[in-house]
């Protein structure tokens, strides 16, 4: 029997203002519980999901991975980030150094941007010319139909931030040492180039939105809206089912035949709080 994926449990309405903390977690909880059934699905059936992130700086892609991956296994979700290409891989077709991290059977990959860099980031950046972003625009859909047709689910997410709210999260990271790691000098070069992006943005949308690899765009104005929007989508888009589980009964332990602890030598982490 399938799982009832899109149902939320007495949420407040869709589009009425911020989300409040208590309906989030209550939400985010139920969520977890369905991303692990269809973690389970996965594995059971050796189902291949391949999830892509993009969209401006500052719109919460970080985030909203980590809200997936917060109760799954590692082993099942795997999320890569592809430092900057080798000199080795500058040589490549261009999507050829992401291929090698699609999901095998029994995986759900979530890519943290993909080769879609190169229509957006490269382009705007100067890191690759009009001509070769057009001619990775003209391949792609080819490229990503072969991947669907190898049986992976893909699914490819734009996440979409007004341009106030992006001023706010960036200043945010300037202000808060905790996210300083954030920034980098090519975000705020990227920063200031909010339209160059958009026309970057508009030209990938018109070459890649396919029937087979379509974009959803997600509006994360309200990060936590977003999310739970984006984990329902996704779970939507798979076709799991929950999977039977056996039930368990802990053993019991063994006795301890003579053994005793030895006197406590070891080194301990202070007892701070």
């Amino acid at each position: 029997m399938k799982t009832k994926k899109q149902e939320p449990s007495n949420a407040e309405p869709a589009t009425e203002g911020k989300l409040s903390r208590k309906v989030y977690e209550r939400e985010l909880e139920r969520l977890h519980g369905e991303l692990v059934a269809m973690q389970a699905w996965v594995q059971t059936t050796g189902a291949k999901v391949c999830v892509i992130f993009e969209g401006r700086d500052g719109a919460g892609k970080g985030g909203t991975i980590k809200a997936i991956m917060e109760r799954v296994s590692p082993r099942v979700f795997r999320v890569v980030a592809l430092p900057a290409p080798t000199e080795r891989e500058k040589s490549q077709m261009y999507a050829q150094r992401y291929l090698p991290h699609l999901p095998a059977a029994g995986e759900v990959v979530i890519f943290d941007r993909s080769w879609y860099n190169r229509a957006g980031v490269e382009r705007v950046m100067g890191f690759c010319s009009d001509e070769q972003a057009d001619k990775f625009l003209a391949s792609i859909s080819s490229v990503e139909r072969a991947i669907v047709e190898s049986g992976v689910i893909l699914v490819k997410y734009w996440l979409e931030v007004s341009p106030e709210e992006q001023t706010r999260r960036i200043e945010g990271r300037i202000n808060d040492p905790r996210k300083g790691w954030k920034l980098s000098p090519m975000d705020l070069k990227s920063y200031s180039r909010w339209y160059d992006y958009s026309r970057a943005r508009d030209t990938m949308f018109a070459a890649s939105d396919s029937a087979w690899a379509p974009w959803y765009v997600a509006d994360s104005n309200d990060k936590k809206r977003a999310r739970l929007n984006i984990i329902t989508h996704l779970l939507s888009k798979v076709p799991y089912e929950k999977v039977p589980r056996e039930k368990i009964k802990l053993p019991k332990r063994q006795k301890p035949h003579g053994y005793v602890e030895p006197e406590d030598t070891r080194h301990h982490v202070p007892a701070v709080f």
